[in-house]
């Protein structure tokens, strides 16, 4: 009898992209799919359960077992470090890291304070410069930091840059490029290779 697959999956942007490569490469997935407000998705026709979570926490379910495989964004694996193996560049969602600030603004002599939802990227591109920081940990609307006086520069994701824009920033340097990845569980992977190598061999035929 075949095992089902867990794979966990980001919401949002990544999850309807990923979901339409995994139709392309044949999975047979409902078409309310992307609609679900459901957090765990079973498709039994094709042994496949899917779980949704935060992007951040998707490589954490891999790590940890409660999901075989999972597709996540560089910016995540770089930043978590987690047990994983990393399989296949996916080619979607394709963005990037990038300093950014005020215009015009030099950076204070003395540990300037960089904003970021990345502590560990920003910590280790700026420690790359030879430049010593203060890094600020951030959830959310990191944009904001520069504007009100938190920190001098912020280290977030750009796209397409027009949030940037829209509230005055610029971008001082790209860090590094993003792409989502199909990453998997190293005992997983083991234990059901046909499987994950199967998909893998699907996927790569169409990206």
């Amino acid at each position: 009898m075949t095992q089902f697959l867990t794979v966990a999956m980001p919401k949002g942007r990544i999850f309807e992209e990923a979901v339409e490569l995994l139709r392309q490469a044949g999975y047979q997935l409902p078409p309310e799919f992307a609609e679900s407000r459901k957090l765990i998705i079973d498709v039994d026709e094709e042994k496949l359960r899917f779980i949704l979570a935060k992007p951040m926490d998707v490589p954490t379910y891999v790590e940890h077992g409660v999901a075989d495989i999972g597709i996540a964004g560089k910016d995540v694996m770089l930043e978590e470090e987690r047990d994983v193996y990393e399989l296949l560049d996916l080619k979607i969602s394709a963005c990037y890291l990038a300093v950014a600030g005020l215009p015009n603004t030099k950076m204070k002599d003395i540990a300037p304070k960089i904003a970021t939802k990345y502590p560990n990227i920003a910590a280790a591109y700026f420690r790359e410069q030879g430049e010593q920081v203060e890094i600020i940990k951030l959830n959310g609307s990191i944009e904001l930091a520069p504007i009100i006086g938190l920190a001098d520069r912020i280290v977030d994701i750009v796209s397409t840059g027009r949030t940037l824009v829209e509230n005055g920033l610029v971008e001082y340097e790209q860090i590094v490029g993003i792409t989502s990845r199909l990453i998997a569980n190293p005992v997983s992977y083991r234990m059901k290779d046909e499987r994950i190598s199967d998909m893998v061999e699907r996927l790569s035929r169409i990206i």
